[in-house]
């Protein structure tokens, strides 16, 4: 949905960030600014901080920073759309109202109508447990260690062993069997209409907000198959969710469990491991862990112990991977599953084996080394190429050479020899070979740019914290003067609102809430920090800043100017610059 870009300033602005936030974590007033715990990653010293004047949070502990609306949209995990709406009728402001095609109307009210089905089901099965004929399932849940506050939490229940059971129920409640059979909760046919579960324990499947798209079902008894799912339909897709998820977002852990099933997250989160989530039935997906780097930048892997728990972390680790998630797998021996484990040695036990987890690369190395006889020198031969071509995987020198040095640690291979190895193959199949003094260069080169791209962020702060800068820096530096693509779109955006008197951080991030990374590097730009200056140090700094960014913009200006008059201005600048003095006074 597209809305005016004043309309979004109008709402962000009639909420103050302080009275949100304040709504959902603990500020305490610092000078200025207010702090608290982050609600974005488990810490104990608060480095969450809000400022007013700027209407932004930031924290200085993991990075997480923006403005009201986005403050919304990573807690709550609402669309922007969504966000826009809680604080527009926050502020007692109307949204115009979307124009959308019939079509898309349609199928926006049959999500609407399934939910609501789902949310009745949900209602009726629970009802069903507390009733005669679902003691066996209450029974069951229970010896599987289960509190009655659990089974509350998860809404729990169970379908009557009559094959019409639900379908009766719903058709009294005024539900047409077209919608019915859009839900995926009963089957209708020629031949007559029933349920899809029956004389099962019911498990609601619920999305990141806590509403129900989807059942899973265990059969009580004999009867095939075991485990029974939901189909997909317009509210539920199995690619695309994980069960737990919206009680784990809200954990603030640094990392996220993924098991099998749902009893491994219930038992999981009884036991105090809130941040568990499992995957519906099917092999983990791309989808899946789009989902999860929303809320996490690392998952540890808590799959049964026996072969199927052992491919399905193979085939996780490289998506994960791929979704920019650091992967670890938890080692369960001598038990089957973490419902197992947690039962027999405690969570205590189980916390001290999240800590050990192993990295996820190494895991794959591990069951490559079992796949060979290492008495045989062919095979042992054949291990050592195989895993060479598998460290190829990683382009960076530094980590690849860690990696390297790990694996023949582990492995008892000279180091040495591995390396060589690796850059033989590597060189096969195009990977540059080692140039040592190119390489120091390189870094050099590389520390320079992160000194220069350091003085632009430093300055973009300050002239967004003082508004002395502005005026001190005013004919001296300007928007092209930031060589960093990036920084110099902000630039131009700060500079144009301390022109006209009317500057918005906060409005300016909304910019580019369209873009993930950008976004968070934009956030981090109003934040940057520096240690505690005197004000002789803090003029000095201001000074050197203004002047290291300046002769930097000088010089990459020089590197295209091609006429000998332009180039000569250019060389009388840099010479000015050093006899320049720069002020906040």
């Amino acid at each position: 949905m597209f809305y005016p870009e004043e309309l979004v300033e109008e709402v962000r602005t009639r909420n103050d960030i302080v009275d949100v936030i304040s709504s959902y974590v603990k500020l305490q007033k610092r000078g200025s600014t207010y702090f608290g715990l982050c609600p974005f990653h488990n810490e104990k010293t608060p480095s969450f901080s809000v400022t007013p004047s700027k209407q932004m949070y930031y924290c200085f502990g993991c990075g997480a920073g923006g403005n009201v609306i986005t403050f919304l949209m990573e807690y709550e995990n609402y669309t922007f759309p969504e966000a826009l709406a809680y604080l527009a009728e926050r502020a007692g402001i109307e949204l115009p109202k979307q124009e959308e095609s019939a079509e898309a109307r349609k199928q926006a009210d049959l999500r609407a109508r399934i939910l609501e089905v789902n949310r009745e089901a949900g209602r009726y099965f629970y009802y069903q447990m507390k009733g005669v004929s679902g003691q066996r399932a209450y029974d069951y849940l229970r010896g599987r260690g289960l509190t009655d506050d659990t089974i509350r939490k998860f809404g729990l229940g169970y379908s009557n062993p009559y094959r019409d059971d639900l379908y009766q129920y719903l058709k009294k409640k005024g539900y047409s069997d077209s919608l019915l059979k859009e839900t995926g909760l009963v089957k209708i046919e020629e031949r007559g209409c029933h349920d899809r579960f029956w004389n099962r324990v019911m498990f609601p499947i619920m999305d990141v907000n806590g509403k129900i798209i989807g059942f899973g079902g265990r059969v009580m008894g004999e009867g095939e198959p075991k485990y029974l799912n939901s189909p997909e339909t317009k509210a539920f897709d199995k690619s695309r969710n994980l069960y737990g998820l919206n009680y784990a977002r809200t954990a603030r852990k640094p990392y996220m469990l993924i098991c099998e099933g749902y009893m491994d997250v219930i038992s999981m989160q009884q036991a105090g491991f809130a941040n568990a989530v499992a995957s519906l039935g099917t092999a983990f997906t791309s989808g899946q862990a789009s989902l999860l780097r929303r809320y996490t930048e690392q998952v540890i892997l808590t799959y049964d112990s026996d072969g199927a728990g052992i491919k399905a972390a193979l085939r996780a680790i490289p998506i994960l991977k791929e979704a920019g998630l650091s992967a670890k797998v938890l080692s369960l021996k001598p038990y089957k599953d973490p419902d197992e484990f947690i039962k027999n040695l405690g969570a205590e036990a189980f916390e001290e084996r999240i800590e050990s987890a192993q990295n996820g690369f190494l895991f794959e190395t591990d069951v490559l080394y079992r796949q060979y006889d290492m008495e045989d020198p062919e095979q042992k031969t054949a291990f050592h190429n195989a895993v060479a071509k598998k460290l190829l995987q990683f382009s960076e020198k530094l980590e690849r050479d860690n990696y390297t040095e790990a694996v023949a640690r582990q492995y008892h291979i000279g180091y040495e020899n591995l390396k060589s190895l690796v850059n033989t193959m590597g060189g096969k199949v195009g990977l540059a070979a080692e140039r040592p003094s190119g390489m120091r260069r390189t870094e050099e080169k590389k520390e320079r740019t992160d000194g220069v791209r350091q003085s632009q962020r430093i300055l973009l702060t300050w002239l967004i914290e003082d508004e002395r800068v502005y005026g001190a820096v005013k004919g001296i530096i300007g928007p092209e003067d930031f060589t960093e693509v990036l920084y110099q779109k902000v630039a131009a955006m700060v500079f144009e609102g301390l022109q006209s008197g009317h500057l918005e951080p906060a409005g300016i991030l909304s910019h580019f809430i369209n873009d993930e990374e950008e976004y968070k590097e934009v956030a981090a730009l109003f934040n940057t920090s520096l240690s505690e200056l005197t004000k002789e140090e803090r003029e000095k700094a201001f000074s050197e800043t203004v002047k290291r960014v300046k002769r930097h913009s000088l010089e990459e200006k020089s590197r295209n100017v091609t006429e000998i008059a332009a180039l000569q201005e250019l060389i009388k600048e840099q010479a000015n610059l050093n006899q320049l003095h720069i002020s906040l006074n």
